[in-house]
């Protein structure tokens, strides 16, 4: 008596999502372009062809790696404090009574604040520079992130908190040897909100205060080209925020992931 042949079931590409996803960018990509030239007026919506003839042209030109540069730059100095600051008073939460009360109490205050709205203020504070948009980044930043690292660090389950006191870790070496990996998604959770907000700040904050040393960012690109009502050029430098964030997201962030929280099960494929 034979068995029946079994099919192998080989899955298909389009169950994948990279190429889902590709062949949704071509559809905006098309879409984009029959309106452009069904409303034929390039001062108002150029077409996507006309948009990538000007990214070209302006990255060609240098000017807009050297803006993404500036950009990226004031981004990363403001990240990575408002970061630390996050972690510091996460970690002295997650330790003290008086530290939890301290974070509820400051993201009760500081976390519904939108960071634009400091701009006043760090115009007179720090001047019309590199200072007043790390400001603004650094508000921007620390109170989701704080928000997601002490919620991660109250998840931590208490088995594995009782291990780390009966070895003998206090303070900073707790927090760094116990709290840390096991909250760390929520800890990439909360880098990833950070950055997000953090991104969305900067281009804006650029647009009103952009040049430090008569060089500015992406936002004051795009606001530079708007006053010479270069509209391709300003869909370049939106189409550049949007492709920065993509990468950012989708390939660093996705990196970490990979290599750490998936690597060590905590997370699905």
């Amino acid at each position: 008596m034979t068995s029946a042949p079994v099919d192998i079931v080989t899955p298909s590409r389009w169950n994948q999502p990279l190429p889902r996803k590709i062949a949704l960018l071509l559809l905006i990509g098309l879409a984009w372009e029959i309106y452009g030239r069904v409303l034929d007026n390039d001062l108002l919506f150029p077409t996507l062809l006309q948009t990538l003839r000007s990214l070209y042209e302006a990255v060609i030109s240098g000017v807009l790696p050297q803006r993404a540069g500036n950009s990226l730059a004031v981004l990363l100095q403001g990240f990575l404090l408002g970061t630390a600051g996050a972690m510091l008073l996460a970690a002295l939460a997650a330790t003290t009574r008086i530290g939890a009360d301290l974070l509820d109490m400051l993201t009760a205050v500081f976390n519904p604040l939108p960071a634009i709205a400091l701009l006043p203020l760090a115009l007179m504070w720090f001047g019309l520079g590199n200072g007043s948009l790390v400001f603004v980044l650094v508000h921007s930043v620390m109170w989701p992130m704080a928000l997601n690292t002490h919620s991660g660090f109250r998840s931590v389950s208490p088995t594995l908190r009782m291990v780390g006191r009966n070895v003998g870790l206090r303070g900073l070496r707790y927090t760094a040897a116990i709290l840390i990996p096991a909250a760390f998604p929520s800890i990439l959770a909360g880098l990833k909100i950070g950055w997000a907000f953090a991104w969305r700040t900067l281009i804006a904050a650029e647009l009103v205060f952009g040049v430090s040393s008569g060089s500015g960012g992406l936002g004051w690109f795009i606001y530079e080209r708007k006053n010479q009502l270069d509209t391709g050029a300003v869909f370049a430098g939106l189409l550049s925020v949007i492709l920065i964030g993509l990468v950012v997201e989708g390939v660093l962030f996705r990196w970490v992931e990979n290599r750490t929280i998936r690597r060590w099960g905590m997370q699905s494929q």
